[in-house]
C-alpha cells in the first residue's frame, strides 16, 4: 500500500521507515497542501499532522485514497464526514503525551505564577537583581479548576494535588470515581470559573466545547486568575480572552495554542486563497487578536508544543506506523467513528 507522509523531517522517517517494512513508505517534509497533493495523486494512504488541512479539495485530489492516518489524538483538522462519504477511513493516535502536555500546562502555570519569564529578562537583558513588580504567589493552598479530564486532564489534577492545591473539574461525562479517588471534585462551569485560582484547559475540540470561554462568561472567572490552554485554540473566543486581560480579570495567560492556528500559520496562504473577501477579513482580523495576545506582557505564548517531548513523539511514530502496517493487512485500529 503506497503512502506518502507529509511534514515528516528527515530524522522522523529514518526511525518511521524500518518499521513500515511492508508498506511503500514515501516522505515528504513538507506539509500538506494543494500545491503539493499532486505527490500523492496515486496514493492509497496518506499521514499527516494537525498542520495540515485535508479539506474536501485535497480528498478530491486523491483519487485512490483509502486511509487518512494524523500523526494526533485530535483530527479537526480533517473532513471526516467528506471522507466517510467517500469510504475513506481515518485514524488517529488516541493517547500520547498524557503526561507531556500535562508537565507542559504547569510549566506555564509556574512560569506565570512566579513571573519567570519577566525575571529571566530582568536580568538577562538589563544586569538587574531588582524584584520591583516580580512577587508571584505559591500553588499550595490554591485552587485549580480543570476543564475535561481525559487522559491529559486527570495528570493535570493529579499534579494540582502533588502541589496541595484544591482541585475543581468539568467534564460534560464526569469520572467521579476518579475525583473522589483523588480528593477533587466537580462543578458547574460558572463555578469552576468563578473560584478556581489557577484554570487549565484540557478539552477536545468539538461543536460542544467550541468557545467554551466566551464573551457571555469570561466576567464569570474569578478576578486576578491565570488562564492557561494547551488543548486546542478554538476552546477560547480570543476576543473574550483579550477583554479579560485589559480589564484584569485574567491576570496572564499562557497559550500553546490559538484560535484559527493552522488557517493563519502562513498569512500569505491567506490572503492569496481562494477563499472569499468575507472569510480573508475574519481571518485577517483573528491573526490581528492572536498576535495581540501573543505580544501582550501578560501572555506567555508558545507555538503548540506541549506534545513534543521526546517519549511523545517516539509513540506518535510507532502508533502510527502500527495503525498503517493493521490496515494494509486488513486489521485497523484507532479509526475514527462519527454518526
Amino acid at each position: 500500500m503506497k503512502t506518502v507522509f507529509f511534514g515528516v523531517p528527515p530524522t522522523d522517517a529514518d526511525i518511521l521507515r524500518p518499521q513500515l517494512s511492508a508498506v511503500d513508505a514515501q516522505f515528504v517534509a513538507e506539509v500538506l497542501t494543494s500545491s503539493n497533493v499532486a505527490q500523492a495523486q496515486d496514493a492509497e494512504a496518506i499521514s499527516v499532522f494537525i498542520d495540515s488541512g485535508v479539506t474536501r479539495e485535497i480528498i478530491d485530489a486523491l483519487p485512490n485514497l483509502k486511509l487518512i492516518s494524523t500523526r494526533s489524538a485530535g483530527f479537526d483538522h480533517i473532513d471526516v464526514a467528506y471522507a466517510k462519504s467517500k469510504g475513506i477511513a481515518v485514524c488517529t493516535v488516541p493517547a500520547y503525551g498524557t503526561h507531556t502536555v500535562a508537565e507542559f500546562a504547569f510549566a506555564l502555570i509556574l512560569a506565570l505564577s512566579r513571573n519567570i519569564i519577566p525575571a529571566y529578562q530582568r536580568l538577562r537583558v538589563d544586569n538587574s537583581f531588582d524584584s520591583t513588580g516580580l512577587m508571584g504567589f505559591d500553588l499550595f493552598g490554591k485552587t485549580l479548576g480543570v476543564i475535561g479530564t481525559g487522559k491529559i486532564g486527570k495528570n493535570v489534577v493529579r499534579i494540582g494535588r502533588g502541589f496541595g492545591m484544591e482541585v475543581v473539574c468539568n467534564d460534560l461525562f464526569p469520572d467521579t470515581a476518579f475525583t473522589d479517588e483523588v480528593g477533587a471534585k466537580y462543578v458547574d462551569l460558572p463555578t469552576l470559573l468563578g473560584s478556581a485560582d489557577v484554570i487549565s484547559l484540557n478539552a477536545p475540540y468539538t461543536k460542544e466545547t467550541h468557545h467554551l470561554i466566551n464573551q457571555s462568561n469570561v466576567s464569570l472567572i474569578k478576578k486576578g486568575a491565570l488562564l492557561v490552554n494547551t488543548a486546542r485554540g478554538e476552546l477560547i473566543e480570543t476576543s473574550a480572552l483579550i477583554t479579560a486581560l485589559r480589564d484584569g480579570t485574567v491576570a496572564g495567560a499562557g497559550l500553546d495554542v490559538f484560535e484559527g492556528e493552522r488557517r493563519l500559520i502562513d498569512v500569505t496562504t491567506l490572503v492569496t486563497s481562494n477563499a472569499d473577501a468575507s472569510m480573508q477579513s475574519d481571518g485577517l482580523k483573528l491573526l490581528l487578536a492572536d498576535e495581540t495576545l501573543i505580544r501582550s506582557g501578560r501572555v506567555i505564548a508558545t507555538p503548540h508544543v506541549a506534545y513534543f517531548s521526546r517519549e511523545a513523539k517516539a509513540e506518535i511514530l510507532r502508533v502510527t506506523a502500527e495503525n498503517i502496517t493493521h490496515f494494509a493487512s486488513g486489521t485497523p485500529q484507532n479509526l475514527v467513528t462519527i454518526q
